[in-house]
Formats: structure tokens, C-alpha cells, sequence
């Protein structure tokens, strides 16, 4: 029996830069973090005294007898691209809901990977971890998603991704004294705003504006570099000013992104004291992320005490095997 844990991520600055359609000829770059919520997989091959030769546990109960049965698009190329055949057993719980802007489908392929690999006795890479997951995601499902998902959720921690060149998925945590991570910490305001659409939509028509979004993706690049110094610099109100200023460039991206509701939603922190704030992953729906000196977090409470708070902390681990007992489910 293996059971992974691995992180659902918040992205902060340069989202949308990390999609091949930009950074094959331009720079990418993001800064995002990881957070304590997580995605659990627990794997084991299935003994032999069933009529399923399978068993895929999520949101429904998958019996198969062959790979290319499996409905779940992650766990059938995930087991073809590590060429299992074996009868197994693969159960996901997660801490949030899938669909809802935190990285959550890239947090179960890479979890996924990273159970498996432990499965057939092999430890791997951070670095493999992300790029395998990548490819999985990109060139078996065909899935429009860019690289810093799988990235941070493979890695973990507060960190600086660049994108394309020579750099390409070039990592660097950045280094600020707990005291002030915990100033940055305590300005986030996490709320879930309902269900959204499929992120893997939203995305590709987004993908599909590239070439028209020259001047506010460069921008947005930009702004990652700009959100860096204001951390240095410890000027924290200046990092939720961009962050308002992220999100106006973000949403005009593609009409698809916001709708009339999340405007209304951010206009009403806003007036409620809110400085800046963002809709997190592809859009339409999911979880905002919000930037609050500490003392007006109540009021903004007070104006969406409709929506669900989620709280949260920064985590740094990435994906981990929590659980590890070879053998288990094994029949000779």
C-alpha cells in the first residue's frame, strides 16, 4: 500500500505565461505558492478474488479488466505511460473540491505518478515528477493546461518559475524570513465562489487570444519581477496593488474568464477594504484569492459572509509518499 499527499497550489503573478503558445517565443514566469490543502492517493495492487480485474475510486467507483477500459483520463495514461498492467487498486480523497482554480487535476497526476513510481519501487525526482506530469497532461490527454501547476505541486513552497529558453522550468524558491511570509500570510483571504467550468475550456480559448494579448501578458510577465522587489522590499500593500492590477489584465484576456457574479463578488471586497485580489486558476468560477490588511479582514468577511471561507497556510513540501508498505495486495 502507498499513499501520496501532494499540494493544491495559489498562483499570485504571471498566470497565463506559463502555456507554450507564449513562452516558445516569449519569457514566462510565475510566482505562486503551495498551501495545506491537499490531494491523498493511496495505491496497491488488487489481489486476485474479484471479477474486476481493477478498481478506480474518486468521485465514482470504476470496475475494469483492462487499462483502455478506464473512463478517468489521468489514471489510464498515467499506467500506460508506466506501462502497469497488474490489477490495481487506486483511491483519491481530496480536501477541496476538483474544478475550482487551485491546480487540483495537475495535484492528482502528479500524486498519481509519484504513487505509482513508489508502487514499482523507484523514487524519482521533483524535477521528473513535474515534467512527466506535464507531458501527461499536454501530449496524452491533450489537455490546454500550462506548467506551473504540476511544477509547484511536485516541488511545493513559495516560489519563482520561469518558463521557455534555456531557463525553461527553472525553479527558485524565494527565500523571505518567516516573519515576513507570516505578514504575507495573514493579508490572504481565501473564499469558494461556486463550481466552474471546465478550466481545460476556458484555457484554450484563452490560448487562442496569444497572439492578440501581446501587451498585457508581457505586462503580466513583468509584473512577477515587480512583485518579487515589493517583497524584498517589504512594502506589502504595493503587492496587493499589483495584485488588483493582475487581475484587471487578467480577466481581459479572454471573456470567459470572469463573469457578472465574480465582478460583483471583487467589487464588494473592494469596497469592503480589499486592496487586490484574484480569481484563481483558468476562471468562470472556483475559489478568489484576496489581499486584506488584517485589520479590515473582518469587514470583508462581513460583505461575503455568503461564500465559504477556506483557511489556509503556506506549505513547502510538494508532493510526498506518506505511506509506504511494499508487497500489500501482492498474491503468488
Amino acid at each position: 500500500m502507498i499513499i501520496s499527499r501532494t499540494p493544491f497550489r495559489v498562483s499570485f503573478f504571471g498566470g497565463g505565461t506559463d502555456y507554450d503558445g507564449w513562452f516558445k517565443d516569449h519569457k514566462g514566469a510565475v510566482l505562486a505558492t503551495t498551501i495545506d490543502k491537499y490531494c491523498y492517493i493511496s495505491c496497491r495492487y488488487l489481489p486476485p478474488f474479484f471479477e474486476h480485474k481493477s478498481r478506480i475510486i474518486y468521485s465514482k467507483m470504476e470496475h475494469v479488466h483492462k487499462v483502455d477500459e478506464i473512463d478517468h483520463p489521468a489514471v489510464r495514461e498515467v499506467l500506460r505511460f508506466l506501462n502497469i498492467h497488474e490489477g490495481i487498486e487506486i483511491h483519491h480523497d481530496g480536501d477541496l473540491p476538483a474544478r475550482t482554480g487551485l491546480g487540483s487535476s495537475s495535484s492528482f497526476t502528479v500524486g498519481l505518478l509519484n504513487s505509482l513510481y513508489a508502487l514499482k519501487g523507484t523514487m524519482v525526482t521533483k524535477e521528473r515528477l513535474a515534467k512527466e506530469a506535464i507531458y501527461v497532461e499536454q501530449e496524452l490527454i491533450k489537455e490546454n493546461v500550462g506548467c506551473q501547476d504540476q511544477t509547484l505541486a511536485a516541488y511545493g513552497g513559495l516560489n519563482y518559475i520561469e518558463f521557455g529558453g534555456t531557463n525553461h522550468l527553472r525553479v527558485q524558491p524565494v527565500t523571505m524570513s518567516a516573519p515576513k511570509l507570516n505578514i504575507l500570510q495573514d493579508h490572504l483571504l481565501l473564499f469558494f465562489t461556486g463550481f466552474s467550468r471546465t478550466a481545460s475550456q476556458i484555457a484554450g480559448h484563452q490560448i487562442k487570444n496569444i497572439p492578440n494579448k501581446k501587451f498585457e501578458l508581457t505586462r503580466m510577465y513583468e509584473m512577477v519581477t515587480e512583485a518579487l522587489n515589493v517583497l524584498n522590499a517589504g512594502d506589502f500593500l504595493a503587492f496587493g496593488r499589483l495584485m488588483d492590477e493582475s487581475w484587471k489584465l487578467k480577466r481581459s484576456l479572454s471573456d470567459k474568464i470572469s463573469t457578472e457574479h465574480i465582478d460583483h463578488l471583487y467589487e464588494t471586497a473592494r469596497r469592503a477594504g480589499a486592496i487586490g485580489g484574484k480569481l484563481l486558476g483558468a476562471g468562470g468560477g472556483g475559489f478568489v484569492l484576496l489581499f486584506v490588511e488584517p485589520l479590515k479582514k473582518s469587514k470583508v468577511r462581513e460583505a461575503l459572509k455568503d461564500l465559504l471561507e477556506v483557511p489556509f497556510k503556506f506549505e513547502n513540501l510538494g508532493s510526498q509518499i506518506i505511506f509506504y508498505q511494499p508487497g500489500a495486495g501482492i498474491v503468488k
